[in-house]
Order: structure tokens, then C-alpha cells, then sequence
């Protein structure tokens, strides 16, 4: 994993708790006030507590871990333990405004299908995931090794994540699925927006997405 100041920037990376509340802002940015969301993969809640406080939602989260579940019900969340890989059949169509996946695509097997189920639940979905593609992981692989870094933190033994994809996979599976992309954030480590190549120098992605017309 990278540490300190970047070889040439002057910069030091976000930490991991800068990195979440950034992560959190972000998505927030998409939410209107008052809205019902959905948060797949909610983990202890905490983003579900950060837009309830800041933009008055209401809604749910979904998680299986056993821990995570008690660290929503401490933070005051709605959760409801299931897999979300065998689909949302107990959420009726068009129930939620938005459905959120955030940085935990690249944890699941069935990515198809749960794409398919937030957008069949909710008019929008978000989606946040690490860039397999930036540049930081090219280099690792040129070396010869997995890629450690600020937005992919384990190693390859002990990795949560399943899919290793990159922005523009994202997009091509969006394509294929009839998902339209209604907007697309890419930043770099600092949490600076990336306009040039995001797919090279892009960490981390956020996809507001719908179904096509």
C-alpha cells in the first residue's frame, strides 16, 4: 500500500476515515432531501446515518455480516439481513428513489443480477467501486504484483473483493444491460476530480445509472 506523500505531488492521499466522509459527500450530492433509499451492502450503516442527518432520507439497509447488522441497529438504521446475491424479491418495483452501492460491487459474484434488481427496486441507482485500470495498479502489475493501494487496501490473500474491474468494463456492462449512465465522477487519491482519462488516472468511480428509455 502506498503511504505518505506521493513521489512528485507534495500530496498526502486521503486518509481512510477522509476517504469514507468524501465517499459519503459524493453520493449525498445525488440525494435529494427527503428521499427513501436503499443501501446494499450498508456494512454498520454509517451512510445511511450520514444522509439521514443531512438530507433527511428514509429508508433501509441490506447486509448479511452478523456484526454489521448490530453496528446499524446501534447507529439507529433500518437493516434487513439477507444476501442481496439471491436478488430483492421482497422490495416491490419502483419502491425506493435511489438504491446505493457503495465500494462494494467488486465484493459480489452476481453483478449482473443486482444491477438489474437496484434499478428494478428504485428509479436511480449510485454505484462506487475502486478502478482496477489507475495507474497506481498498472504499475504494481508491470512490477509483477497485485495491486495495494489507498482504494484496493488488502492483499491478494486476504481480499474481500471478487471483481477486479475497471471503468471502462463498468461502462461496457452498462451498455450490454441497457443501463444509461447519467453521470459519472471519477477521482484520483486526494479526492481530486479526474477529467483527463479517468480510466488511467481515476481511483475511485461513482455512476449515477438508469434504465434506458
Amino acid at each position: 500500500m502506498t503511504h505518505g506523500k506521493l513521489h512528485g505531488t507534495g500530496m498526502n492521499p486521503l486518509t481512510a476515515k477522509e476517504r469514507e466522509r468524501f465517499d459519503f459527500a459524493v453520493i449525498a450530492n445525488w440525494i435529494a432531501a427527503g428521499e427513501h433509499v436503499l443501501d446494499l451492502g450498508c456494512g454498520d450503516g454509517r451512510l445511511l446515518r450520514y444522509l439521514n442527518e443531512n438530507k433527511g432520507i428514509t429508508g433501509y439497509g441490506v447486509e448479511i455480516d452478523d456484526n454489521s447488522v448490530l453496528g446499524c441497529i446501534r447507529n439507529g438504521i433500518d437493516v434487513i439481513q439477507i444476501d442481496i446475491e439471491g436478488g430483492l424479491s421482497g422490495f416491490e418495483d419502483k419502491s425506493f428513489s435511489h438504491a446505493i452501492i457503495s465500494q462494494a460491487l467488486q465484493a459480489m459474484h452476481s453483478t449482473e443480477r443486482i444491477l438489474g434488481e437496484m434499478l428494478r427496486v428504485a428509479g436511480e441507482a449510485i454505484v462506487s467501486f475502486p478502478n482496477f485500470a489507475y495507474r497506481v495498479n498498472r504499475e504494481a502489475i508491470a512490477a509483477g504484483h497485485m495491486p495495494v493501494s489507498e482504494d484496493l487496501p488488502y492483499e491478494w490473500y486476504d481480499t474481500p473483493n471478487v471483481r477486479f474491474f475497471t471503468i471502462v468494463d463498468f461502462e461496457a456492462l452498462c451498455d450490454k444491460l441497457g443501463i444509461e449512465i447519467l453521470e459519472r465522477l471519477a477521482f484520483d487519491v486526494f479526492g481530486q476530480p479526474v477529467t483527463d482519462d479517468p480510466n488511467l488516472n481515476g481511483s475511485l468511480a461513482f455512476y449515477r445509472l438508469a434504465r434506458k428509455a
